[in-house]
């Protein structure tokens, strides 16, 4: 699979599964810049990696920008959405079992 080979969603995001064991799951996610409202609470810890576009997250109440290189581990159990992305944002994102 080629990182940069894709459909841009119409609305919200498509996630696509590169790897998976019993600890360890990364994905890519393609955005589009019209976003369901989603609030997420996971299990695992989240580190991302913003290989393209921008994205505007609110993380534990805090407002952070991410633009094209940009990481960030999102711990587990830690309130965050997606609020804002430039159409054709792509993430890797490495979930991470803690037990």
């Amino acid at each position: 699979m080629n990182i940069y080979n894709h459909d841009i969603p119409d609305i919200g995001e498509d996630f696509y599964t590169l790897f998976k064991d019993d600890r360890v799951q990364i994905k890519k996610i393609v955005s589009s810049n019209k976003l369901e409202d989603k609030l997420y609470i996971q299990e695992d810890d989240e580190f991302v990696v913003l290989i393209e576009g921008e994205a505007i997250l609110e993380v534990d109440k805090k407002i952070i920008t991410l633009i094209k290189g940009d990481t960030l581990l999102i711990p587990a159990k830690i309130p965050h959405k997606v609020l804002h992305t430039k159409k054709g944002t792509i993430w890797l994102a490495i979930y991470i079992k803690n037990s």
